[in-house]
């Protein structure tokens, strides 16, 4: 059976990491490390033995320059695009220029092959006002519908000692994180939204949001094998990936994630960066 290889959930291996990703692939082989217990295994990686790549990314300006190097490979590409932010995204390039990086992996790959994420949808207050990052999500909506997107995987920001931290750097700034009934309330907007488009609503490890009998919105996978083989034919286990967090509603099936928090940390600088960003805060 075929394996999926995940590139990567930790990090961002498209945009900071792809000559080491590369040099590995024509090695034929990932050492990873364990970010628990530090337990280090091989895992060996060929044509015949990995059904796809996919790739995790908010920058895919890299990876676009160097396809040719990737041909031969099956490709699937999860493109985080929110709202502009420069508070929350400090690392990433302007929008304009990551909506083109979608429409030509779209263009190449076909829309089934790029799944958007608005992720995460997050509250805050700075200067003394209340505000959020979903001002430009209906403009997003009408970008992804016009070039063949049909659907889009959401989550609302999940509280880390690590964000507590971080925010504390930002003078006059916090993260608000809303109850679940404005959740509901937040969730069943986008979907309506998404719904006039044409586009699906799917949530990541959001299991109360899921039931919540919200139109047009729905539990969902990451990383799915029916929707992978659907693209590129072949046989994968279907079996879920209990390395993720199913309590939360993860349902996505078995991947290998190459990825490290520690050796390979994010330079995306995103403030509410779950992992392991390089970068400090500043006013």
């Amino acid at each position: 059976m075929q394996t999926v290889i995940s590139a990567s959930r930790r990090t961002d291996i498209p945009a900071f990491y792809l000559d080491w990703f590369i040099s590995r692939l024509r090695v034929g082989e990932f050492r990873l490390s364990n970010p628990f217990n530090g337990r280090e295994r091989v895992v060996q990686v060929s044509r015949a033995s990995v059904h796809s790549l996919v790739f995790w990314s908010k920058n895919y300006g890299p990876l676009l320059g160097r396809l040719p190097e990737l041909r031969g490979w099956n490709l699937f590409f999860q493109f985080t695009l929110n709202s502009e932010d420069k508070l929350l995204e400090p690392g990433v390039p302007p929008l304009a220029e990551r909506r083109e990086q979608m429409r030509l992996l779209a263009g190449i790959f076909g829309p089934q092959a790029v799944r958007w994420r608005f992720d995460p949808v997050a509250c805050y207050e700075s200067g003394g006002g209340k505000r959020d990052n979903l001002g430009g999500f209906e403009s997003l909506l009408d970008f992804a519908a016009g070039i063949g997107l049909r659907a889009c995987t959401v989550s609302f920001m999940d509280p880390y000692r690590k964000i507590d931290k971080r925010e504390k750097q930002v003078p006059g700034f916090r993260f608000i994180y809303p109850d679940h009934g404005r959740m509901v309330e937040t969730a069943s907007r986008m979907a309506a939204q998404a719904a006039g488009r044409g586009i699906r609503l799917s949530t990541c490890c959001e299991q109360e949001l899921a039931r919540s009998g919200i139109d047009n919105l729905s539990g969902g996978g990451c990383i799915d094998h029916a929707l992978l083989a659907g693209l590129y034919g072949g046989s994968l286990s279907h079996v879920p990936d209990r390395g993720q967090r199913r309590s939360a509603g993860c349902l996505c099936h078995e991947s290998i994630d190459i990825g490290s928090y520690r050796e390979q940390p994010c330079r995306g600088g995103c403030l509410y960066c779950y992992a392991n960003p390089l970068i400090r805060w500043r006013s």
